[in-house]
């Protein structure tokens, strides 16, 4: 899995980057490219405040404009893409898949509850209602987001699953023939780096 560490305001890039192949048939695949790197070392992060991750989900239908989520709740989303990352990046690399993103991925899954809870209280005897309306959103959020990564790490598009080839770019995308790129700037990118290569070799001959 690469190394995202150092974290830029959640700005627009310029151009913005587009969503990467995939990342529109798989939420998952969205979640997991949320945090990109972008020149100069840093990483842009578009779960970086509450503010932020409302924005997200809301824009995906995952959560109302108004959800007023907490920074608890920024962090847990910003911990599922990690997890979902690390699972991604074992499968493009062909390795074992981490038991502690396994762990979490099953956990948001099945913590979500299937319907409004049973409740009393003597002004309004029994009812049904979400305990913690918030915490609910989330909860559904992590779980939509989390069967959504199974369905892709499982299903017949896994096999499609790549690194963008263009550093240093942290982006993941579904491989579309011989396209290894997550956005056409990436690849004019790794082309100009391609090009200067070969002059730069070129002139070290001549």
């Amino acid at each position: 899995m690469r190394n995202m560490t150092q974290t830029a305001p959640a700005e627009p890039l310029e151009p913005a980057a587009p969503p990467a192949p995939g990342a529109e048939q798989y939420l998952a695949l969205d979640l997991a490219n949320s945090a990109m790197a972008v020149p100069g070392g840093h990483t842009l992060d578009l779960l970086s405040s509450p503010a932020d991750a409302t924005r997200w989900l809301a824009e995906r239908g995952l959560a109302p404009a108004d959800a007023g989520l907490r920074e608890m709740c920024a962090a847990q989303l910003r911990s599922l893409r990690e997890q979902i990352r690390a699972l991604i990046a074992s499968r493009v690399d062909g390795q074992p898949a981490p038991a502690g993103a396994l762990a979490a991925v099953n956990d948001a899954m099945t913590k979500a509850p299937a319907t409004a809870l049973l409740h009393w209280d003597t002004t309004r005897g029994l009812h049904r209602a979400a305990a913690h309306p918030t915490t609910q959103i989330l909860e559904h959020a992590l779980a939509a987001l989390a069967a959504d990564a199974a369905d892709l790490l499982t299903g017949p598009d896994a096999d499609r699953l790549t690194a963008c080839g263009s550093p240093p770019c942290t982006r993941y995308l579904l491989r579309h023939g011989r396209r290894q790129w997550c956005s056409t700037r990436c690849g004019d990118r790794a082309r100009a780096a391609r090009a200067y290569a070969r002059r730069t070799g070129r002139a070290l001959q001549d």
